[in-house]
């Protein structure tokens, strides 16, 4: 696996993918089940070059969608959820019951769809942040709910100081 860190508003990432250009992970400091580099792992700042440029532009207010190849690991239910993350947009939100629609899953299904966001390795690129409870709360970000709220902030949904 190949890393890099990078400095962001959230704190510096830790970047890494199985070869150069392709994420498998971004993580925040103290992120929980957040990745951790492994013994095997090599540094290789110029191997993220393009997705570091993105997230700049991103925390800039400059960029709205990610175009960057992803190779995250996981369950089928959870690159299902994954899948639908994708699909909601900059500067809006869904509840974990519209997710689990989205995915075409049962309302029921809210708890196994948290999980699954909960679990999500591509923190800021994959948009769980996007995520809020039925009553509009922000609930469950595993980098934090002020970087949460950092997020959703800078993508217009909460407003400045709020």
């Amino acid at each position: 696996m190949l890393y890099t860190t990078h400095p962001s508003p959230l704190g510096d990432l830790l970047i890494a993918g199985p070869e150069p250009g392709t994420l498998a992970s971004v993580t925040v400091p103290g992120q929980k089940g957040g990745a951790t580099i492994g013994a095997d792992w090599r540094r290789d700042d110029a191997a993220f070059t393009a997705a570091t440029r993105q997230l700049d532009a991103y925390f800039a207010g400059e960029l709205k969608e990610f175009a960057i190849p992803l190779a995250p690991r996981g369950s089928e239910f959870r690159i299902r959820i994954w899948a639908a993350l994708d699909r909601v947009a900059y500067g809006s939100t869904v509840t974990y019951g519209q997710l689990a629609a989205l995915a075409g899953l049962s309302p029921r299904a809210v708890r196994a769809v948290g999980g699954a966001v909960g679990a999500n390795p591509l923190t800021v690129i994959r948009p769980c942040h996007r995520v809020i409870g039925a009553d509009g709360s922000l609930t469950g970000y595993a980098g934090g709910l002020p970087r949460k709220r950092h997020l959703l902030t800078l993508e217009g949904v909460l407003p400045a100081g709020g």
